[in-house]
């Protein structure tokens, strides 16, 4: 690496590795005098129409004054970048630090000349693009703040480069070429192009997983059983509709087929392109399988290979170097330590996995970091697809593994525009970049349902995980996806009992809820279900056991067609006798009554007996008996089979009874109707759905962030500057903490320290009675249930009293630590915070001031910048808000004046993030206007964003 003594240290952190237009990846790093070899090489595979418009006029090759030129660079005024597949250069750009007058210059110049080369056979995968963020970061970090480029007005692509980047820019014409002048500073457009690229890349790369042309499992054992043999036969046997290839390097010489699947030695004998690579071989064998693989140009790899950082140290070091090398040849993995993927799509029909059966097609998208809970979820679907009136399942399923790669991130990139997909179900052990995760959560979610179940809540993220360090607890990372209209469910039960809701009917347009069916009791824990759910349920209507599917369908028709109903639950339980509805008829009657209102969802609660059910109904027949003595059959539900039809009743079923409902076949557009084994299952699905119907419609119009005329940026942003010019981080002291609000328009009261009792009645004096006297010790500070706070302390006689009374039942003032503060009005109080986590990003937090409230974990929080509606919801998603609105007679506080009070703070830390903590407490609502009695600050240096830098994938 290059050491000369004008040249500054090897940027390392510049190194990144990028997802291209098409899917597949490029390193960018630095070039340095070792890459002369290279850069020659690169050069002579560029077109010399490429050539001429790069240098304006043919150059058919580099001389060695242009390859010194081009490798030799300081990393401050000349810096150039390359972007690499398999170690060989495909694109390069370079900057040259400028004066005013164009030539050559360093610091404080901060103008640069821009220029690019990328290889014929690499234009159009977006290199460029990807190219000029990077070099713009650089340059940014090197105190360039403008770059300048001169290009052919032939060149349109590279114009297209420039001009589609949503910078500032100026254009002009001069001597027969286009000068482009452009801000690097970051604009609202450049951000919206940078994620919309983003997003088609990644989405891309997902895509090329999921449905290949071409499939290759490499470690397909030449014996029945094995994971490589099993695989094998589960693409086989699901149809896939492309060419499949077994790869065994211990196939005998002359075997040309395995199961009766082409088979090679390795995957460099296939006669024709690879795009995904199975690799079930031992992990020590998996760098050779993956340089073959890219060596061959294959796409992308599922890796089901074991042995990596769920397994140690060692284990994690080979984890890296796998996705290090995999990476060089532009690959992206799946894994390792995966289950694999399936994708049901008549055009693909790919069971890449060890699921030994596909599940059934249908809209729901499954993401699952465990194999184990991968598993479990196919299986439930499997077994809770059939409904009342059809059945649904999985559009596509990914098993991630150790998520070294390809993320949930990525998959909900793809899942956002993929047409075949309606809901998105994801079990998540841990969140690797929660602010990324948030940010597309929220876009996937005004679009369809996202529902997430959290493992590892309450213990580290797997081994395997490489996951970002957070300061934020569980609930508060919960409450940020709620937020964003992720819809948190606790278990995988609930994670079905959603999917399913959402995938088969219409989101409810409100929480009123009618109930019906044959069973009063079962009506009414559904009632009470409701109630505990927040909805508004209607007194259930009972329509008796004797209830007919007529019956049924008249009181759905009924309830659908009132106005006054979002929702209804309907609540079946077998009937013992002759004569009683049976499946299909409830089916069909159900089906026709909610076909006429669609706009509304209709769920139904079924209850199994199995075996009861029928020793009941045969015992108690009260029908007469056929002259040939034979036992009338029992008309009590029937459980489905797997394939979601009926099956006779002497058919053996392992299913649990609570989860085994009925199913039956629907007709082509029919909506499904789902089916619960309880009420409490059912009506907590609706709830999830009614509070996520609400979040769409309250994202439509997510409201904006106001504009306060007495707020004074400029003055904040000196006021950082010159305290934070006396260290990397400190705490600020009371009158600096007072000053910075200030400029924000949040006035703090003061309080005057009072180390005696004469300095606290000379405070007192200064500040006008009514008193209160406080002791600020850490172990006291903010704990008036301590005894440790005097209030209405009216005189110097009252003040001194107290002040006596402290030092003796709690020790001396300089252990104390006493102010006098005047006294506010009365009110509630309640604490404002605010917080910049590393992961997750800027977080405003409120809640009722108190231990109670810290006891119960009663806080509510927000992603900053928060717009006006948001402030408004804040104050209102604490369970004891109510205390704010006038609980029990109390007067109302002023809620209009607290929404003001977060608005500002949310501001502060938005406009200068070295504003790393605020915490206000107590602040005081009284029924006009409000009082801040407690602030403190803490400045530093901002943490990095990198949803603000080039785009870039996990580093490893």
């Amino acid at each position: 690496m290059q050491t000369s003594p004008d040249r500054h240290e090897y940027p390392a952190h510049w190194e990144a590795d990028v997802v291209l237009r098409d899917g597949g990846t490029a390193r960018i790093r630095p070039i340095t005098v070792d890459d002369a070899d290279r850069l020659v090489s690169f050069y002579e595979q560029v077109s010399d129409e490429s050539k001429y418009y790069r240098f304006f006029a043919p150059y058919p090759r580099l001389s060695a004054k242009d390859v010194h030129r081009f490798t030799h660079h300081d990393f401050v005024d000349r810096v150039g970048l390359a972007a690499t597949v398999g170690g060989e250069f495909i694109a390069t750009v370079r900057y040259d630090r400028i004066g005013a007058d164009g030539t050559p210059a360093s610091a404080p110049a901060d103008e640069a000349e821009v220029a690019f080369l990328v290889q014929d056979a690499h234009q159009g995968r977006g290199v460029a693009s990807a190219l000029l963020e990077h070099i713009g970061a650089v340059a940014r970090e090197r105190g360039i703040r403008r770059f300048a480029a001169e290009v052919l007005p032939a060149n349109t692509k590279m114009i297209k480069v420039f001009t589609d980047a949503g910078y500032t820019q100026k254009r002009s014409f001069e001597d027969g070429v286009v000068r482009l002048e452009f801000d690097l500073e970051p604009t609202d457009r450049s951000l919206a192009v940078q994620y919309a690229r983003e997003h088609r890349a990644e989405a891309r790369s997902v895509q090329r997983l999921l449905a290949p042309g071409s499939v290759a499992v490499i470690g397909a054992g030449r014996t029945p059983g094995g994971v490589g043999r099993s695989v094998l036969g589960n693409i086989r046997d699901a149809g896939f509709t492309g060419r499949l290839y077994a790869v065994n390097k211990a196939l005998p010489d002359g075997q040309k087929e395995l199961d009766g699947v082409p088979a090679h030695r390795s995957v460099r004998d296939i006669d024709g392109p690879v795009d995904l690579a199975v690799v079930a071989v031992p992990a020590e064998q998996v760098t050779e399988v993956v340089t073959e693989c890219g060596e061959h140009g294959v796409q992308g790899l599922v890796v089901v290979s074991a042995g990596y950082a769920e397994s140690g140290h060692e284990g994690r070091d080979r984890q890296r170097a796998l996705v290090r090398h995999a990476r060089t040849y532009g690959m992206r993995i799946i894994g390792p330590n995966a289950f694999g993927i399936i994708n049901t799509s008549p055009q693909v029909r790919l069971n890449a996995s060890l699921a030994p059966e596909v599940p059934r097609p249908g809209r729901i998208g499954l993401f699952a970091q465990s194999g184990a809970i991968g598993i479990a979820l196919l299986s439930r679907l499997h077994r809770r697809g059939g409904g009342v009136t059809g059945v649904t399942g999985v559009s596509t399923f990914v098993s991630s593994g150790n998520r070294a790669d390809v993320s949930g991130n990525d998959v909900l990139q793809y899942w956002y525009e993929d047409p075949e997909t309606d809901v998105v179900l994801m079990y998540l052990e841990s969140i690797g970049n929660p602010r990324k995760f948030t940010r597309l959560a929220r876009r996937t979610a005004a679009a369809k349902p996202l529902v997430v179940v959290q493992g590892a809540r309450h213990a580290a993220a797997p081994q395997g995980h490489a996951v970002r360090a957070t300061r934020l607890p569980h609930e508060t990372v919960s409450a940020l996806l709620r937020q964003a209209g992720v819809i948190r469910v606790d278990t995988i039960t609930e994670l079905v009992d959603a999917g399913l809701l959402l995938a088969r009917q219409p989101l409810p347009p409100g929480p009123r809820v009618a109930i019906l069916g044959n069973s009063e009791s079962l009506g009414l824990l559904t009632y009470d279900a409701c109630l505990a759910e927040g909805l508004r349920p209607h007194p259930p209507q009972d329509l008796t056991t004797a209830a007919s599917a007529a019956d049924f369908h008249a009181a759905l028709s009924r309830a659908l067609a009132d106005d006054r109903c979002d929702a209804v639950v309907v609540t079946a339980i077998p009937a013992v006798g002759e004569g009683s509805v049976g499946d299909a008829a409830l089916a069909e009657a159900l089906r026709s009554a909610s076909a006429a209102a669609p706009g509304k969802p209709v769920l139904v609660v079924h209850v199994e007996l199995g075996g009861l059910a029928e020793a009941l109904s045969a015992a108690a027949s009260t029908a007469p008996q056929t002259g040939s003595g034979e036992t009338p059959q029992p008309t009590a539900y029937r459980a489905s089979s797997a394939q979601g039809g009926e099956q006779p009743r002497s058919a053996p079923d392992a299913t649990p009874a609570e989860d085994r409902l009925p199913a039956t076949d629907a007709p082509e557009g029919a909506r499904l109707i789902p089916a619960y084994p309880a009420a409490e299952r059912a009506v907590r699905a609706l709830g999830q759905a009614v509070a996520y119907a609400q979040w769409r419609r309250d994202a439509a119009d997510p409201g904006k962030v106001p504009e306060y005329e007495d707020i004074d940026e400029k003055g904040a942003a000196a006021l950082i500057d010159g305290l934070l010019a006396r260290g990397q981080g400190l705490t600020l002291g009371t009158e600096e903490t007072c000053d910075l609000l200030g400029h924000y328009g949040v006035q703090v009261h003061r309080a005057l320290p009072a180390p005696t009792p004469d300095a606290a009645a000379e405070a007192a004096r200064a500040l006008g009675y009514p008193v209160a006297l406080k002791a600020t010790a850490p172990h006291l500070r903010h704990r008036a249930d301590l005894g440790g706070v005097r209030l209405d302390l009216a005189d110097e006689d009252q003040l001194r009293r107290s002040y006596a009374e402290l030092t003796e039942l709690f020790g001396a003032p300089e252990e104390l630590r006493p102010v006098v503060q005047r006294m506010a009005p009365r009110g509630v109080d309640v604490v404002v915070r605010a917080v910049i986590d590393p992961a997750a990003g800027a977080v405003l937090s409120f809640g009722l001031a108190g231990a109670a409230s810290q006891l119960l974990g009663d806080t509510a929080h927000r992603l900053i910048p928060v717009t006006d509606r948001e402030a408004g919801s804040l104050v209102r998603s604490i369970r004891t808000a109510p205390l704010l609105f006038g609980w029990r007679g109390s007067a109302p506080a002023d809620t209009r004046a607290l929404e003001e009070l977060l608005l500002r703070v949310s501001r502060l830390v938005d406009d200068h993030p070295e504003v790393v903590a605020v915490t206000l407490e107590p602040v005081v609502v009284a029924s006009h206007g409000l009082s801040v009695l407690g602030a403190s600050v803490r400045l530093a240096p901002p943490p990095a964003r990198d949803d603000l830098g080039p785009r870039t994938l996990p580093a490893y």
